[in-house]
C-alpha cells in the first residue's frame, strides 16, 4: 500500500483484488447470444464488412470463434484493448462505450479468451494475446500472457488472417455454456445447437441495419456456421401495406451535450394484407406481436431495446401492429444511461415526455387499422352476416367519429381523461361504445 501526503492530506493506492473482481464481472448481465453481439460491436467498430462466426461443439473442448476483416490491432492496441476498463476514447458513432465489452463478454461465457490480429496489409505479422480467468485467480493479478507457438487457436486464426487484415477472438472452458457435468452429453449438445440457432436470430435483428447497410457504409456479411445471418426489420418496410407517418426529430439537453432524437413510427399491415402468411409470422419477431409491439431504441443505428412503451402506455392487442423507431448518437449515452452489455437504455424523462403525444397518435391509428378487418384476429365475417351497404356507411361515419374524437384529445393534451371517458361509454352504453369503435379486445374475441 501506497501512502503519500497530497495538499495536505493522506492517500492511498488500493488496487481491487483482480480474482474478485474479474468473477464479479461476470455476472453483469450478459446472455451467449447478446455476448456474441457485443464482440461483433469491436468487429463493426474496427471496420469489418465480413464478421464470421463459429459455434463449434467438441462436449469440454467445445468453443467460438468470431474472426472479421477489420482494420486489426497493433500489439500495443491489443493490450490496452484487453485492459479492464480500457484508456481509449470513443469517437461520436463508435459502438464501443466503457472499455469493458471484449472481457466482459468474453468472460461472461469462458474462462479463456484468447486474441490473434494483424494490422498491416502489407506485411503478414500477427500478435495473439490471452486472458485466462484461471491465472487471474490463482495469481490474483491482473495479467495478459502470451499464448503458446502450439495453441491451435493460434493457428486456426492465423490461416483466417494469413491475406487479410482482422482479428479473431477466441472463447475457450466455456464454463456458463456448458454443464459442468457431462459436457459430452446429448443435453450438452441439444444447448449448444439451440444457442446457435438464438445467437443468428437474435444478430439478425440488433444488426438488421448494418447487414442491408448503414447510411453510406457497405453491409456487412455476418454468418453464424456458416450460413449468412438475415437481417430482421422490425418495421417490415418491404412490405406495400406498410404505412410510415411523418418523422419527428427532438432536441435533448444532458450534461452539457445537447443532441438529438429521431421519432419514425410505423403501422404493420394486418395478416390479409401482409404479402403472404410466412411474412406475417416472420415478423411476429421472437416475442410475438403483441410484445413486439412498442418502441425500438437504436444507438448509432445498433438495435439495443425493443418492445414495450417504456411506461407511455399498456400494451394492447389493439395497438400490436404499432412500431417505432427511437434513435439517437452515442454522444447521448449519458442522458439515455445504456448498460454495459448495450441491452437496455433508460428513457430520459424530457424525451418520455415529448413521446408522449406521437406515440399515442401512432396507437390510435393503429388501433383503426386493427379494427377495420376482423382477420387480423383470424375471424373472418360470416356471408350471411354481410352488413346492408346503408348501415355500413353509418357504421363507417360513426367509427371515424370515434377516432376523431381520440385523436382531438390526445392533440389537447387530455388522452388520461379520455381513456376515463371511453371506459365510462363502455359500461353505461356499450351499444354506443361498439358503434364508436370504443369496444375493447376482450369484447372483440
Amino acid at each position: 500500500m501506497t501512502e503519500e501526503l497530497v495538499a495536505g492530506r493522506a492517500w492511498y493506492d488500493v488496487a481491487p483484488s483482480a480474482a474478485r473482481l474479474t468473477h464479479s464481472l461476470r455476472d453483469i448481465g450478459y446472455d451467449f447470444p447478446t455476448a456474441v453481439a457485443d464482440i461483433v460491436d469491436n468487429s463493426i467498430a474496427a471496420g469489418a464488412t465480413r464478421v464470421d462466426i463459429q459455434i463449434e461443439y467438441n462436449g469440454a473442448d467445445s468453443n467460438v470463434i468470431i474472426a472479421d476483416d477489420g482494420q486489426g490491432m497493433s500489439s500495443a492496441a491489443m493490450l490496452e484493448a484487453l485492459r479492464f476498463g480500457s484508456r481509449r476514447s470513443y469517437a461520436r458513432g463508435e459502438l464501443g462505450r466503457y472499455g469493458l465489452g471484449l472481457k466482459t463478454a468474453s468472460l461472461s461465457q469462458a474462462r479463456l479468451l484468447t486474441v490473434v490480429s494483424r494490422s498491416s496489409k502489407s506485411v503478414n505479422r500477427t500478435c495473439a494475446r490471452s486472458l485466462d480467468l484461471d491465472l487471474i485467480t490463482e495469481w490474483d493479478q491482473w495479467v495478459i500472457v502470451d499464448p503458446a507457438s502450439t495453441d491451435w487457436a493460434v493457428g486456426r486464426a492465423r490461416e483466417w488472417l494469413a491475406e487479410q487484415t482482422g482479428t479473431v477472438v477466441v472463447w475457450r472452458s466455456l464454463d456458463r455454456v456448458l454443464p459442468e457435468k457431462r459436457p459430452e452429453g446429448g443435453w450438452a449438445r441439444r444447448r449448444v445447437e439451440a444457442l446457435t440457432r438464438r445467437t443468428a436470430q437474435h444478430l439478425g435483428i440488433v444488426f438488421h441495419r448494418f447487414i442491408t447497410g448503414l447510411d453510406d457504409d457497405p453491409p456487412v456479411v455476418i454468418s453464424v456456421n456458416g450460413e449468412k445471418v438475415g437481417p430482421w426489420d422490425p418495421f417490415a418496410t418491404d412490405e406495400v401495406a406498410t404505412h410510415e407517418l411523418p418523422a419527428q426529430r427532438f432536441e435533448v439537453e444532458a450534461a452539457g451535450t445537447i443532441g438529438w432524437v429521431r421519432l419514425r413510427r410505423f403501422i404493420l399491415p394486418p395478416r390479409d394484407r401482409f404479402s403472404s402468411p410466412d411474412q406475417f409470422e416472420r415478423l411476429s419477431g421472437p416475442l410475438n406481436w403483441n410484445r413486439q409491439q412498442g418502441l425500438y431504441v437504436y444507438r448509432a443505428g445498433r438495435l439495443v431495446q425493443w418492445g414495450g412503451w417504456a411506461g407511455i402506455r399498456g400494451i394492447d392487442e389493439h395497438t400490436k401492429l404499432a412500431r417505432a423507431a427511437l434513435e439517437f448518437d452515442t454522444d447521448l449515452d449519458g442522458a439515455f444511461n445504456i448498460n454495459v452489455a448495450k441491452m437496455r437504455v433508460t428513457l430520459p424523462a424530457q424525451v418520455r415526455q415529448l413521446l408522449e403525444s406521437p406515440v399515442n397518435e401512432l396507437c390510435v391509428l393503429a388501433d383503426d387499422t386493427y379494427r377495420k378487418t376482423y382477420r387480423a384476429i383470424g375471424r373472418p365475417v360470416p356471408a350471411d352476416l354481410e352488413v346492408p351497404s346503408e348501415v355500413r356507411a353509418v357504421t363507417q361515419s360513426a367509427a371515424a367519429a370515434g377516432l376523431a374524437l381520440r385523436m382531438a384529445a390526445m392533440q389537447a393534451d387530455q388522452w388520461q381523461a379520455w381513456e376515463a371517458i371511453e371506459a365510462l361509454i363502455r359500461r353505461q352504453s356499450p351499444e354506443i361504445a361498439e358503434l364508436l369503435g370504443l369496444t375493447t379486445s376482450e369484447e372483440l374475441r
